[in-house]
């Protein structure tokens, strides 16, 4: 049985695992990097295996920094299978479907600014295309139960156990008979934070004999959520009373329902007013809020209550929600009295940068970061306090308030992450991988009863 690695290799983006056992080659997840226009080039870069002889892929979660580089796979050769939970199915139809779209736009914008300068370069090639992307979907066949085995393949079988970060994710145990000879292997996707208001809190499998742990808090604990959640609705209540916006960058997947739940509830206890205005402008975390309620049981107690009793956990009164780009560029006429939502989170791309230009100048608005920022990324440098930022082929002045509220991490904070990784029994060695190297030389000494390893990219071992 070998192990290798091929993304989020002292690195937090494009999670990438290749295990080869019992005559399979078996991939788990197969993410785009991300953070910057830079990585296009290592996004193109060779994965370090052939795809054509993947047989299958275990995907833990829909996050593009998981799932996005499956239409590249499938341009290059991939026909095998694509095991996922069902709402992780559907989501990830939308991330891959955005992702090619987005792709397609770039694309054009470049050849659109090539000719404008003499048309002296070669025509710009996506990473894939939109054909590529509807193909590769249609490999989602067979959809794995939290708890419940599925073969993958003879002598290896896998076990997804929630792992709390987004609706569908998981842990997946993959257990391999070679001749008698067995052995485990866990991959903890992204662990969820405990404690959120959506999703119940992550499971631990009983056993494993490796473990791969993710890393992105390995370096600090998070804030209680009430404390974030109490801050975002100061921060609303005063930007409002000073005549601003607040500009929310968020990731459509789980941090847009989230922060939609969270006004709902502090509208009905009268907490903000019904009359502020509220603006999702994301179409992927318009159409995400569908699949949520497609799948209630995955949810916290307290909002299967709510659907039970025909209430909408995620309905706010005078919330727009704006697929169009025509209602995206007329919310810039609203100067005052918004919560403006709108991806992505890093900044690094999309709608939130048009947000970012009109609202970043303004001292009487607030920027309210929920999410990780990767280095590198706009939403970074805003963070480390940079006085502007390069938006449109202009510098645009930071004057806005700027708060960053790490309470709303969908990820685990370094305690939990040691608790969840000492809840396993039976581990021989430990895997470090998806986050940055400081993050992971801290988690490291924290991890007991078991060898540990931080692999770099392309590496591999002999379990």
């Amino acid at each position: 049985m070998r192990l290798s690695f091929h993304g989020a290799d002292r690195d937090v983006t494009g999670s990438c695992h290749l295990l080869e056992a019992a005559g399979k080659r078996v991939l788990i997840d197969c993410g785009m990097l991300q953070g910057s226009r830079e990585l296009d080039a290592e996004n193109a870069a060779p994965f370090g295996f052939d795809p054509k002889t993947i047989d299958v892929m275990l995907l833990t979660h829909a996050h593009l920094d998981h799932c996005g580089r499956l239409p590249l796979l499938y341009r290059q050769g991939f026909r095998g299978e694509v095991i996922a939970t069902a709402a992780t199915r559907e989501l990830a139809h939308l991330v891959i479907a955005d992702a090619a779209h987005l792709q397609d736009e770039e694309m054009q914008r470049r050849a659109r600014l090539n000719e404008r300068r003499g048309g002296n370069h070669a025509p710009p090639k996506p990473l894939f295309t939109l054909v590529d992307a509807s193909n590769s979907l249609g490999l989602f066949k067979r959809m794995a139960d939290y708890g419940q085995s599925i073969a993958v393949a003879p002598g290896i079988t896998a076990t997804y156990h929630d792992a709390g970060h987004i609706l569908g994710s998981a842990s997946i145990l993959v257990e391999v008979d070679e001749g008698g000879n067995r052995k485990s292997v866990l991959f903890s996707g992204d662990i969820g934070n405990s404690g959120r208001p959506l999703l119940p809190p992550p499971s631990t499998p009983a056993q494993a004999d490796f473990v791969v742990i993710e890393s992105t808090y390995g370096d600090r604990a998070h804030r209680a959520i009430d404390q974030s959640v109490a801050e975002l609705l100061q921060t609303i209540t005063t930007t409002f009373a000073r005549g601003g916006n607040v500009v929310i960058p968020t990731f459509a997947l789980e941090r847009a329902q989230e922060i939609l739940y969270i006004l709902h509830r502090a509208v009905a206890a009268n907490q903000l007013p019904p009359s502020m205005k509220v603006f999702l402008d994301s179409p992927m975390a318009i159409s995400a809020v569908d699949v949520f309620e497609h799948y209630p049981k995955s949810l916290q107690p307290a909002i299967v209550a709510l659907i039970g009793r025909g209430e909408d956990p995620f309905a706010v009164p005078g919330l727009r929600n704006t697929r169009d780009r025509a209602d995206s560029i007329a919310i810039n006429a609203v100067t005052s009295g918004a919560v403006i939502m709108a991806g992505s989170g890093m900044c690094t791309g999309g709608r939130i940068r048009h947000h970012l230009r009109y609202n970043l100048p303004r001292p009487e608005a607030s920027i309210v970061f929920v999410g990780y920022a990767g280095a590198g990324t706009p939403a970074r440098a805003i963070i480390d306090g940079a006085k502007s930022i390069h938006l449109f082929g202009e510098d645009v002045a930071v004057h806005a308030s700027v708060h960053t509220l790490n309470g709303f991490s969908a990820h685990a904070g370094q305690p939990e992450l040691v608790a969840w990784h000492a809840g396993i029994g039976g581990k021989r060695r430990t895997f470090i991988v998806h986050g940055e190297e400081r993050a992971m030389n801290a988690l490291a000494p924290l991890l007991r009863d078991t060898a540990v390893e931080i692999p770099q990219l392309h590496s591999a071992y002999d379990l």
